[in-house]
């Protein structure tokens, strides 16, 4: 038996050594059975395919050994851990500390080549399992497509173009020249994945049983091409001068071709038009598929702001305006778990996941209270959030509605949350998505599970409970004055009698993004332009009622007003109100990350320092603005090469053909 053994690990060790990790061979299944088990049966042929879709990582993993830069490598938060030998991938990766030779976890690329080939030796042998029925065949197909594309839109939105297979299972054991194989450019990946996307679509279910929930569905496939298009027609990637700043010099070697196309084609927007108007067209049972989450009014909701003159439409009856609707909790139900994440019908693609409780929410609750208090929201986001008449923080200023002296004199309720006396008026009187996504200084945590430390007020000034000299550990302290709060139940705690935390989902894609890209598509039109998508023609120019009717539900929803008539007059003023809107309603969901490149203003982004509030102050000085002192802030590195992660170095040596990407050696 050892002898075999030994056998078969030198075996193993020749096939590393000649083949890549993008050829991963299948020698397993589920590191039970032969392969030749896979087809014997459709139970064991579907049981591989979920197999292959059970190595993709949980994308709710942003932040801590994440498998992405995520939340850590933008302007939306930070952590003051040192990353370098520790497992904050995110901040080695801003920190300039993450090489072609070290990735770390966000090392994907062989792991998703693994799945590709997964897909290809069912989609080869389909016909294989002698009990296959039509229904079959068209279910296994449908995932497997799906999945396929999905591990090719990780590889074009991490790695860059990749290198395009198609259905082939390439052979094993061959010389080292035939696995030579050049990456595609940008365009002709993003037409490969829409397409396989657009063909696990025609298969794949409308809906699936709340047992089955975090499947994707049709919808899924059509919103991930949706956001696939809305990047395809950004200015990184679809010439100007994003492009030819990021990627002018960039060309594959083989053969002179641009990886990203040079020529700027406004199209493009129109086709991410279509694509996102396709999915607001789905229905169900003759009832829209998706829609955003909305709780009603009750007597706890807060009344919206009077005096609002800037929409006209504002206190009409949600959707057409704010009224009617709780924007506290239709906001925060989603997140908290405190909504039934299988019947959200703003969820188009949705997964259970423990991360939530077990590190993100871990790592921003108060040390007093068992967490870590590390996980940070910068003061650029904090200052981000409108006022909740919809005004800005400066705007507000002028007549005293928004002020940074001086503390709240009287208690106020709304919606299950309570913002005390006393707390800095910085934080008063600011839209809802505020309160259920930030924790400040003096803010409560309810913990309503545990028989103890119920209604905790976090303090972070120096020589507080919560703040820097109460750390568990010299950095576990909230560095900015602010943490996440966005996924925090009301009874979760991690301390005392009966400490339990609620289950919650993580969005993958939700119908806010949709409603966003849509409008955003339509803004950066100057022309009319007619699209074919499924079988319908779609006629677009920038209609500023059309924008205007997507953008202002997700605003409605947040009970704020929406575009006015002079924004909706100026392209230039509707980026800045979709950038604005997007930072703050997709906090924390990583999309962030990828938008400031998409834009082009990555640099712009993070040129701009950290910041926060001085917590070595006390409460007389903790409320200004300063850049924290952290070696993981003086070390942050703004390099185009950031766009996307390196190639690693071991598949650059066995394939010639194959270019690394842009700025990294």
């Amino acid at each position: 038996m050892k002898l075999l053994k030994g056998i078969v690990f030198f075996l193993s060790m020749c096939i590393a050594a000649t083949s890549c990790d993008y050829l991963t061979i299948d020698d397993y299944f589920d590191d039970e059975f032969k392969m030749d088990s896979v087809y014997t049966s459709v139970r064991n042929m579907e049981a591989y395919m979920w197999g292959a879709a059970s190595l993709f990582p949980d994308e709710a993993e942003t932040v801590r050994e994440n498998y992405t830069p995520g939340v850590l490598a933008t302007d939306e938060g930070f952590c003051n851990f040192r990353a370098n030998g520790n497992v904050y991938y995110g901040l080695d990766f801003c920190s300039g500390l993450t090489t072609p030779d070290n990735l770390k976890k966000m090392d994907k690329w062989g792991t998703y080549y693994k799945i590709i080939r997964k897909c290809n030796n069912i989609l080869n042998n389909l016909d294989r399992p002698a009990d296959m029925t039509t229904a079959d065949h068209i279910k296994i197909e449908g995932y497997t497509r799906f999945i396929r594309a999905y591990a090719y839109y990780n590889l074009l939105i991490d790695f860059g173009p990749p290198i395009l297979l198609g259905d082939e299972v390439v052979n094993t054991n061959e010389e080292l020249e035939y696995y030579d194989r050049a990456r595609s450019t940008y365009d002709e990946a993003m037409e490969y994945v829409c397409g396989e996307f657009e063909k696990a679509a025609s298969l794949l279910p409308a809906t699936v049983s709340n047992m089955d929930f975090g499947r994707p569905t049709k919808g899924a496939a059509y919103a991930l091409i949706a956001r696939l298009r809305l990047m395809h027609a950004s200015p990184l990637f679809n010439g100007g001068y994003a492009a030819r700043s990021y990627f002018g010099n960039w060309k594959r070697h083989i053969d002179d071709v641009y990886y990203v196309s040079q020529t700027y084609d406004e199209r493009r927007w129109a086709v991410a038009a279509a694509s996102a108007k396709r999915v607001m067209e789905m229905e169900n049972a003759g009832a829209p598929m998706y829609s955003l989450y909305t709780v009603p009014a009750d007597d706890n909701t807060p009344q919206l702001p009077q005096g609002v003159t800037s929409d006209s439409h504002f206190y009409d009856a949600y959707p057409d305006g704010a009224a009617g609707i709780d924007p506290y909790k239709s906001y925060s139900d989603m997140f908290t778990g405190e909504a039934v994440a299988p019947i959200v019908s703003e969820f188009i693609w949705a997964r259970n996941t423990d991360y939530l409780n077990s590190t993100i929410n871990k790592g921003a609750f108060p040390v007093s209270l068992g967490g870590w208090s590390r996980y940070c929201v910068t003061q650029k986001v904090v200052d981000a959030y409108l006022m909740d008449d919809g005004r800005t923080k400066d705007e507000a200023l002028t007549d005293g509605y928004y002020s940074e002296s001086g503390y709240t004199t009287s208690p106020r309720s709304f919606s299950g949350y309570t913002l005390k006396t006393d707390v800095s008026r910085m934080y008063a009187n600011r839209e809802m998505r505020f309160y259920a996504s930030v924790g400040f200084c003096e803010a409560i945590w309810p913990c309503l599970s545990s028989s103890e430390n119920n209604n905790h007020t976090a303090l972070y000034y120096y020589g507080s409970e919560d703040g820097r000299t109460a750390a568990t550990d010299p950095l576990n302290y909230p560095v900015t004055g602010y943490v996440i709060k966005k996924y925090v139940n009301k009874m979760d705690a991690y301390i005392g009698n009966g400490a339990r935390q609620v289950n919650k989902a993580y969005p993958i894609i939700r119908y806010a993004e949709i409603l966003l890209a849509y409008a955003e598509a339509l803004n950066n039109l100057t022309t009319t332009h007619t699209v074919e998508l499924d079988g319908k023609t779609y006629t677009f120019s920038r209609d500023k009622n059309e924008i205007a009717r997507a953008f202002n539900q997700v605003r409605y929803r947040a009970g704020l007003p929406g575009l006015s008539q002079a924004q909706l007059e100026d392209a230039t003023q509707v980026q800045e109100q979709l950038e604005r809107e997007r930072m703050v309603e997709f906090l924390w969901e990583n999309r962030r990350y990828y938008d400031v490149r998409r834009w082009g203003i990555y640099e712009e982004s993070e040129r701009s320092p950290i910041m926060g509030m001085n917590i070595d102050g006390n409460k007389t000085t903790f409320y200004q603005r300063v850049i924290p002192s952290s070696s993981q802030i003086r070390g942050r590195l703004v390099d185009k090469k950031l766009v996307f992660l390196p190639i690693p170095r071991d598949e650059l040596r066995r394939l010639p053909s194959l270019d690394q990407n842009p700025g990294w050696n």
